[in-house]
């Protein structure tokens, strides 16, 4: 079957004459001599083009397009009319026609039109497609407690045009609540701009926030937009806000203040219109307190805070959470989908999960890949992970045996070590680093405690 084209015109001769030819050209015809009767046949069924004469006695195309827009805003209309003007053309294309064409009509001419409608619906169509991907993808998985605050959060500001500092350890989901934010919100049909706060080189800090003019500065051989000047009428996502130098605070600052700037090497002023969202796994008010954060950017960015809780905070999502990665690593690989017994599942809500969501989502990756059953079972989960939670029985069976202290705090720290190490697999520089101790000192505890440092 071919593309349905509704033809609505008040001659019959003309209604005889195109549905010959769009027959002709594969294109099924559906003909119709009112505007009043276009709306009741596309009520029972939309076709994909309408063909409709701008003079009919009753109800002119003009009325009948805005009642079409109303029922159908994305169904494509071309007028026609032996009448034609520049002023009902102009007035047509503003209520949403997709062209015009006079009569006579050249068929050459609107074979033409009739193609590009339909490329244009197809287009509107992966783009619709490509938005609902982008929201699947950043969907939050959860129902925990925790997430249900989150998502309700999101859901009242987003459609707001409040400034959100979004706080939480690394590997939480910063960037996909900042993500869902800007996609509920009215700005969802401009960009995100996103800007990595902690990788702006002091020297391009300018550059890369406002643009510079061709010649600029050695190296600049055209005009660049900067980034807030990519993020007009959409969002701004400052991530690793609280690792940006504090000149690039002091500039970024001021735009914010000002949402004017120059690009580097121009004179012109360029007004912005940016929403801001920011993203930092740092205490900003120690960071203040250190003077590495400049307090009055920290009040200008915290109108509304969101904290991202860790993953140890809401493991009753780990069970929906698992299975959402196993739906994206089975799709990645092309095979079938593995299943994990719950037995496997209480082990994973049981470890403590440093690295969050990430490592969370890493470790599902590595079963899908290594494990060759169809099932993951307990076994298959990495010694490393069964540690958190055989750590903390095993020690507390036996911390009241200690006649002292000092015994008990060394069996602790023994075991404390020992734990992490595993947890680690050995990495010397990671463990020292999360427990915040220097390598040189961890070497020491591990030889006094004669640990043995073995790879998972």
């Amino acid at each position: 079957m071919g593309k349905v084209i509704l033809v609505v015109d008040d001659e019959k001769t003309i209604l005889q004459s195109l549905k010959g030819a769009l027959s002709d050209e594969g294109f099924e015809p559906v003909l119709v001599e009112s505007g009043i009767q276009a709306i009741k046949k596309i009520e029972e069924e939309i076709p994909d083009i309408v063909l409709l004469d701008i003079w009919m006695p009753d109800m002119d195309g003009i009325e009948a397009l805005i009642k079409i827009k109303e029922i159908h805003p994305h169904l494509q209309v071309i007028m026609m009319s032996g009448h034609g003007n520049i002023e009902t053309a102009v007035k047509a294309a503003k209520l949403g026609a997709y062209d015009f064409i006079e009569k006579p009509i050249d068929l050459d001419k609107l074979q033409l039109s009739i193609k590009n409608a339909l490329n244009y619906n197809q287009l509107e169509e992966e783009v619709y497609l490509l938005k609902e991907k982008k929201r699947d993808k950043y969907n939050i998985t959860g129902e925990s407690k925790a997430i249900l605050e989150i998502k309700e959060q999101i859901r009242i500001v987003a459609p707001t045009n409040a400034w959100v500092l979004i706080t939480g350890e690394n590997g939480t989901g910063k960037e996909l609540v900042a993500n869902s934010i800007h996609l509920m919100s009215k700005r969802s049909s401009k960009p995100m701009i996103e800007v990595n706060c902690a990788a702006i080189p002091e020297e391009l800090i300018e550059s890369i926030l406002f643009g510079h003019e061709k010649g600029a500065f050695t190296g600049a051989t055209s005009m660049q937009r900067g980034k807030f000047d990519q993020a007009h009428e959409g969002t701004i996502f400052l991530d690793e806000i609280g690792d940006m130098s504090l000149k690039a605070q002091s500039k970024t600052l001021r735009i914010l203040q000002e949402q004017k700037f120059e690009r580097v090497g121009g004179s012109r002023t360029i007004k912005v219109d940016v929403r801001v969202l920011a993203a930092t796994n740092k205490d900003l008010e120690a960071e203040i307190e250190k003077k590495t954060f400049r307090e009055d950017l920290y009040f200008r960015l915290n109108v509304i805070p969101i904290r991202v809780p860790g993953l140890k905070e809401r493991l009753d999502d780990i069970p929906l959470l698992v299975d959402g990665f196993l739906d994206y690593f089975a799709c990645q690989t092309n095979t079938e989908k593995k299943k994990i017994t719950q037995e496997a599942i209480r082990i994973l809500q049981k470890y403590n999960w440093p690295g969050n969501i990430r490592e969370l989502k890493n470790l599902v990756e590595r079963l899908t890949i290594m494990i060759r059953d169809d099932v993951i079972h307990p076994d298959d989960i990495p010694p490393s992970f069964h540690q958190s939670s055989a750590f903390k029985e095993d020690f507390m069976s036996s911390a009241f045996k200690y006649n002292n202290l000092r015994e008990a705090k060394n069996a602790f720290e023994k075991a404390f070590i020992e734990n992490k190490l595993r947890e680690f697999n050995g990495n010397i520089s990671h463990t020292s680093e999360a427990i915040g101790i220097e390598r040189s000192n961890l070497h020491k505890k591990i030889k006094a405690y004669d640990l043995t440092v073995l790879k998972s």
